[in-house]
């Protein structure tokens, strides 16, 4: 028997077109399929997906009752240029953010994603 292996994963919407057009945006991939019902971005070996999901309701920052079941962190050089270019391409920064080191932003359906520091991964 083999190892599974985590090839994807698939994020609740209303339009996986928008998510997957952001998402290609932000991360320097590209939209491998997008519809009304689904969209996919391929950044290197790895995979998004975008799932309609009718009456999607966004998690709410600061998520005071546990509603946002997941967030993607990606690291940058630059913290303020990252956040910068991201809102450029539809993100947009609450003013609730968790302190240093780290900036929360939410994509175009309202997930939170975070950004921080790439060098702190080195220690992890």
């Amino acid at each position: 028997m083999s190892t599974p292996i985590l090839e994807m994963v698939t994020i609740d919407c209303l339009d996986p077109q928008a998510e997957a057009a952001f998402w290609a945006a932000l991360l320097g991939g590209e939209v491998t399929y997008a519809d009304e019902s689904y969209g996919m971005v391929k950044v290197g070996d790895r995979r998004l997906g975008f799932g309609h999901v009718d009456g999607f309701v966004a998690p709410e920052w600061p998520d005071p009752v546990g509603g946002k079941q997941f967030h993607l962190d990606l690291s940058v050089d630059d913290l303020e240029a990252a956040a910068a270019d991201a809102v450029s391409k539809g993100a947009t920064r609450p003013e609730h953010q968790p302190g240093d080191g780290w900036i929360v932003l939410l994509d175009p359906a309202g997930h939170p994603f975070c950004l921080t520091q790439r060098a702190n991964w080195a220690q992890m």
